[in-house]
């Protein structure tokens, strides 16, 4: 059942009005939020988080929030269910477009390189490829618009681009896909990493520890009102993969599409070839420390086994 908080324009924080895209699927769960964001008291310059994708009726509804010209089109990642209607709705508003950077950017030497010698590792699913926004903004750059300012936060794991924007006057963290509450979010290697994925939700954390009373706006489902629980339990269920993941390799070497199918039983067959790009993730990340290594050439099906 769709969670009818999700449906609808809807207030979810001071000055943060929240539009459902019309794009659900077991993937991006009821579709992609996009956020219409002003000061508090709901005055002043706005500026777009996420327009969603390539919809002229959510795109109509976009408008329909604004009262003037956004300031800005922010984007969290270089996904198209979160940019396909970056266009369109620039074309129309004249407002730049600010994310992290181009798709990939911001990509760990490590994954670049797989990327490059690895085709068969595969990943990629639905990457923008051609998407660079006309202003970037680096990690801790702030977005001033007098009386307000949004933050920039760069959170990689999901994607090697991906910014969290926060509201410290209002405690929001627009986390976009780096953490949602109704699922964990997808890591599929090389364009995923889950060493930055850790790192990224240990980040979060230590963030909405000095934001009592935050919440989490992500890109998909609903808002976030425990943070600190949700991260603590985010983290534990990433390392409880992980050490199933090495248990499992203590039986023998083994692909991950064989250990998604193994751990992951509980999953619908739809999802269990995006639970096979979170088992690969974290045998990269095992490998890369030393813990598991890749029996031949590296792809999707590529066998590892525990040892250097």
């Amino acid at each position: 059942m769709v969670p009818q908080s999700d449906l609808g324009p809807t207030v979810v924080a001071p000055g943060v009005l929240r539009l459902t895209a019309p794009n659900p699927s077991p993937m991006t769960y009821t579709g992609t939020q996009t956020y219409v964001v002003t000061a508090a008291d709901g005055t002043g310059p706005a500026v777009v988080i996420d327009p969603g994708p390539d919809d002229a009726g959510h795109r109509a509804a976009i408008l329909a929030a604004l009262s003037e010209a956004p300031a800005a089109i922010l984007v969290t990642h270089s996904h198209l269910d979160h940019t396909a209607g970056v266009p369109a709705l620039g074309a129309e508003t004249g407002a730049p477009v600010i994310a992290f950077g181009p798709h990939g950017a911001g990509m760990s030497t490590r994954m670049r390189t797989l990327a490059e010698a690895a085709p068969a590792l595969e990943g990629g699913e639905g990457a923008d490829r051609g998407f660079v926004p006309d202003r970037e903004m680096a990690d801790g750059g702030v977005l001033d618009l007098g009386a307000w300012q949004v933050e920039a936060l760069h959170t990689p794991g999901h994607l090697s681009n991906h910014l969290a924007f926060v509201l410290r006057d209002r405690g929001v963290v627009f986390t976009g896909d780096a953490v949602m509450g109704w699922s964990s979010t997808l890591v599929s290697p090389p364009e995923g990493d889950m060493a930055a994925q850790m790192r990224t939700l240990g980040r979060l954390s230590a963030l909405v520890a000095d934001l009592p009373g935050s919440r989490l706006m992500p890109g998909h489902g609903p808002v976030v009102e425990n943070p600190v629980q949700l991260l603590e339990e985010q983290t534990a269920h990433r390392t409880a993969r992980r050490r199933a993941v090495e248990e499992a390799l203590q039986a023998g070497p083994a692909s991950a599409e064989t250990l998604a199918a193994r751990l992951y039983t509980d999953t619908p067959a739809a999802l269990l070839p995006a639970a096979a790009r979170n088992v690969l993730a974290t045998l990269l990340q095992l490998e890369e420390e030393g813990t598991a290594t890749a029996e031949g050439a590296l792809g999707i099906r590529a066998r590892f086994r525990l040892g250097g």
